[in-house]
């Protein structure tokens, strides 16, 4: 599946930018790496480039919205949360999750249009386009049950259960603490923390004093960053995508095309092969046709001489040699019917024979008339129509003509 490019820029001026490659899972496919944003451009080649931007600069927030608000909740959203703006809110920049249809709340992300145009500005001038711009808080884990922190030298971040996630300075660690008790029945709930060694060892006793306040405190130390923790969350697709509207990506239709292109390509070749052999092979077929076509037109002038082929040899051919084969009038049955009628007449020899129309001509001879007659009537009693037509008398006997029809059987 597709890995994903995690880059989290610098809440200073003049920090370095960290990043990691994380696959569909969110498992890091090596250690975090930091330096400047050009050394990270080279690995958004061929991945989906997310980008973390400072929590302490983007609100996150969960105003209550009609749940039939549709469409118009772009319009709601701005005027929902104005009382907790301090800028004009046409310089703000309001993005939306996707919410429940009968939620009566709806998760925003709140920044400043200046400081995105900034963001976005940065990564352009490295080279970089993101596909997804998240708030780093929007990534801290949610648990039901617990209260989550995550502590670092300048800021922390806190969730409590089922809440939205504030952004304090780590001066305000106090204030943080106090939010992550708020709301719980007797003032006490387990929390966890996630921080750094050197942040712990500044702030962990601070933690320790109000431990007696919470059910209990976990501590997670972070070695390599909370840039893995934030990984751990990707796949869960609940982030806000701060680039939507006017900012969302117009790169990513084109990346789609860039990376389908050779297939679609070499599918095209593949069907243009198809038609050409297809092409060859009726080419072919046409003209076997057309010498199958010249061989029977040459077979019906060697069986049929005087006649000129028709449009259809074929079936011509077809009805010569069945109405040959046919019984009654057929030449075969006439034939086997004369051999079989020349018992009754011993001596009787064919001279001639002309098959025509359906009737058979012959010239015999035979000791005498007597002879012929009894063949005729043997004919005529396998229901055939057999009628002396002429005859005389030669010196070796008697020349007669017969000619046979075929009779009803």
């Amino acid at each position: 599946m597709a890995e994903s490019l995690l880059l989290r820029l610098p809440r200073e001026a003049g920090q370095p930018a960290t990043w990691l490659v994380a696959d569909a899972r969110g498992a890091p496919a090596g250690p975090p790496q930091s330096g400047p944003l050009s050394l990270a451009a080279p690995r958004s080649a061929g991945r989906r480039v997310i980008v973390l931007v400072p929590g302490t600069d983007v609100l996150l927030a969960e105003p209550e919205i009609p749940a039939r608000a549709g469409a118009k909740i772009q319009q709601l959203i701005p005027y929902a949360l104005e009382e907790h703006l301090a800028e004009d809110i046409d310089a703000l920049h309001f993005a939306i999750a996707k919410r429940a249809p009968d939620s009566a709340r709806a998760r925003v992300a709140v920044v400043t249009r200046a400081l995105l145009d900034e963001w976005l500005a940065q990564l352009r001038a490295a080279g970089i386009e993101p596909d997804a711009l998240y708030a780093e808080s929007d990534l801290l884990p949610e648990n039901p049950g617990q209260a989550v922190a995550l502590l670092e030298h300048d800021a922390v971040f806190v969730r409590p259960p089922g809440g939205s996630v504030t952004a304090l300075p780590a001066d305000a660690l106090d204030q943080a603490l106090e939010i992550a008790r708020s709301g719980s029945e007797g003032g006490a709930r387990a929390l966890i923390l996630y921080t750094g060694a050197a942040e712990w060892q500044q702030y962990g006793p601070q933690v320790e004093a109000v431990r007696p306040h919470f059910d209990g405190i976990k501590i997670q130390l972070l070695t390599g960053g909370p840039l893995a923790l934030f990984a751990q969350q990707l796949p869960l697709g609940a982030a806000i995508n701060v680039l939507q509207g006017e900012y969302a990506p117009k790169h990513n239709r084109a990346v789609g095309w860039e990376a389908w292109r050779v297939a679609a390509l070499l599918l095209l070749g593949l069907v243009c092969l198809h038609v050409v052999g297809k092409a060859a092979q009726l080419h072919l077929l046409k003209n076997r046709e057309h010498q199958v076509e010249a061989s029977m037109r040459e077979v019906f002038r060697s069986a049929l001489p005087g006649e000129v082929p028709p449009a259809d040899p074929k079936q011509r051919m077809q009805e010569r040699l069945a109405r040959a084969r046919g019984a009654g009038s057929g030449l075969l049955p006439a034939l086997q019917a004369l051999a079989e009628a020349r018992d009754a007449s011993p001596g009787t020899a064919v001279q001639s024979l002309n098959f025509h129309n359906g009737a058979l001509e012959l010239t015999l001879t035979a000791p005498d008339a007597a002879s012929l007659d009894k063949l005729s009537q043997a004919l005529r009693s396998r229901g055939w129509q057999a009628d002396l037509t002429g005859g005389n008398n030669t010196a070796g006997g008697y020349q007669g003509r017969l000619a046979l029809h075929g009779g009803s059987t």
